[in-house]
């Protein structure tokens, strides 16, 4: 017996969702489903009042990095209402479908000059089986009408390595090229991540997808190609880039095997490119981030607000480190890389190297080795962006790369988990501006993380300063002249992070817009059943709108809200409807 449309949506995150029945007998109800229950009808009478952002209704934040708020589970009848009217939608006449679709702008069509920022939904880490299929196809085509019924400008999806590229050189786009084409058909816009990575072990992972089998072999053969630590702990989520030019797998170096894939996929999609695929996110490192993975969750390693480690210990980097300590003048610097800077979870004052008093980051040493960590990653972004352009030249996409928002600990003086990760950024030197620097030498997009976060939401016996680092970031990318978007950290539904991230998309640094600047995108974490509950939903249309209009909100809160209910009210005839024939 088939699922009903209520299961495909609750099993998008592996949740089965339970309908609800109107007797605790166990017979089937078949009360008519009313989106009036879920959805109340704008009233004139709603009088409307100005409200400043930090008065807003909030959820319990989550306190780190790690840890989200659970929320309730999706409404069958919203469920079923959402799988309705896409099923009935592609049943309609053509002429039917563009008046229903007319209801609210379609979100390619801002005008030039209206300002804003598209949003986008990032999909499920899953949304293609190790079979090479779509999961879940049902739901999924559901849920991107869905998205699209909100007003969303497209979607984010992970292509991984993993799983297209089972043999060296041959590769199998199959769900992939499923999944595009129902974006394309739904008219949503995609942001398509080479995923050049593992899936497991980090903040947020559902599921394990492994690097291809082939280069895990070759791994085994040679350990020295993962990222290492000084007590000899690999990791291999991600080759270490110490062996980046190097013919280490099956012949091929990584740089040339990432930029082979990148081919593949531009060949493969070249009639989607520039249309439906408008941006190439390049991974550069676990969770597809520009960094050293110094702070793994997997097994236990790390916790968060730990400093992390450095990863710097495979043969390839420790040669790289022993070739630049020599050309300095300083041999004895070569040999291994600080010893004294502490455990994964101790702080900046547990460690001599990170410590604020004559810590060994503020020395001669500490600055020579810091340099040399961060510039051999400033390297490896060159490299492969170098790559991404030269493939996807004149193909109408953009090309972004995603910064991690390491804020635990900013606000001590050597910012110890920044500088672990690769972000030479301390008390008197700025870590993010040669980042953007060299993004902007490649015309390519700076995406940043934590944008939903404040620093008063995070602990402060660790420092933790979100707003501020993002700050930051921000007037690094506007130095170097380079587009800046972002994404939340982690999943949030509340009207407390929505504002706070449309007010740092809007750039309103220290409280005061930097005119015409705007974040050019913002990808949302992430679709699956608690977006589609009847709350939540109803908070992220309200969102979507007030990015969309950005500068231009001149209306508050509650007649924005009242005007996204509407949307769903006028087309309650319809879903109600469908929702009462799929019951039957």
């Amino acid at each position: 017996m088939a699922l009903s449309m209520t299961h495909q949506i609750g099993t998008l995150a592996g949740t089965p969702i339970q309908a609800e029945s109107g007797s605790g007998s166990g017979e089937p109800s078949t009360a008519t489903l009313s989106t009036a229950a879920v959805w109340k009808s704008p009233s004139p009478s709603i009088r409307c009042r100005a409200q400043k952002p930090d008065a807003v209704d909030a959820l319990s934040p989550p306190l780190s990095p790690c840890r989200s708020p659970v929320l309730g589970g999706i409404r069958p009848d919203l469920s079923v209402a959402c799988q309705a009217f896409a099923v009935e939608m592609e049943a309609l006449p053509e002429a039917a479908v563009k008046e229903h679709k007319e209801v609210a702008p379609a979100a390619g069509t801002r005008e030039k000059g209206s300002g804003g920022v598209p949003v986008y939904v990032m999909m499920p880490l899953d949304s293609v089986t190790m079979n090479n299929t779509v999961n879940r196809r049902k739901a999924m085509n559901a849920s991107l009408q869905a998205l699209k019924s909100a007003g969303v400008e497209g979607i984010m999806m992970d292509v991984w390595w993993g799983l297209v590229e089972r043999e060296p050189g041959s590769y199998n786009w199959g769900g992939y090229a499923e999944l595009l084409e129902m974006a394309k058909k739904h008219g949503l816009k995609v942001q398509a991540v080479m995923s050049f990575h593992q899936c497991g072990g980090n903040v947020g992972d559902s599921c394990s997808i492994p690097l291809p089998k082939w280069a895990v072999e070759e791994v085994d053969k040679d350990p020295d190609l993962a990222y290492t630590d000084q007590w000899g702990r690999r990791n291999y989520e991600y080759i270490s880039l110490g062996c980046d030019t190097l013919p280490v797998l099956k012949g091929r170096t990584p740089v040339q095997c990432y930029a082979d894939f990148m081919r593949a996929f531009r060949d493969n999609f070249q009639h989607l490119l520039g249309e439906t695929i408008v941006e190439i996110q390049v991974g550069m490192g676990p969770a597809g981030e520009l960094r050293y993975p110094s702070y793994p969750e997997q097994n236990g390693t790390w916790k968060f607000p730990g400093i992390g480690a450095f990863q710097c210990y495979d043969k390839y980097m420790l040669s790289s480190l022993k070739a630049t300590a020599e050309a300095a003048g300083k041999p004895e610097w070569g040999h291994t890389g600080p010893t004294d800077a502490g455990h994964y979870n101790n702080w900046p004052e547990d460690t001599p190297f990170f410590k604020k008093e004559g810590g060994g980051w503020n020395t001669e040493y500490g600055e020579f080795f810091l340099s040399w960590y961060s510039q051999m990653l400033l390297d490896h972004g060159e490299r492969i962006l170098s790559s991404a352009k030269s493939v996807f030249e004149n193909t109408g996409v953009k090309i972004s790369v995603k910064v991690a928002g390491i804020h635990w600990h900013y606000g001590t003086r050597s910012h110890a988990p920044e500088l672990t990760a690769g972000y030479y950024n301390t008390r008197f030197r700025d870590g993010y501006l040669p980042i953007a620097q060299m993004l902007a030498r490649h015309g390519a997009i700076f995406n940043f993380t934590c944008i939903e976060m404040r620093d008063h939401e995070q602990p402060q016996d660790a420092l933790c300063a979100p707003e501020k680092l993002v700050k930051q970031v921000a007037l690094a990318t506007q130095k170097a002249e380079v587009p800046l978007a972002g994404e939340n950290a982690l999943q949030r539904y509340d009207d407390y992070a929505h504002e706070q991230i449309l007010r740092s998309a809007l750039l309103n640094i220290d409280g005061y817009p930097q005119e015409d600047k705007e974040m050019c995108a913002f990808t949302y974490l992430r679709m699956n059943p608690d977006l589609f509950q009847a709350d939540n939903w109803r908070r992220f249309i309200a969102f979507v709108k007030k990015m969309k209009e950005g500068r231009d909100l001149h209306r508050c809160r509650e007649q924005i809200e009242r005007e996204a209910e509407h949307f769903v009210h006028v087309t309650q005839p319809l879903v109600q409807e469908a929702a009462v024939a799929l019951m039957h």
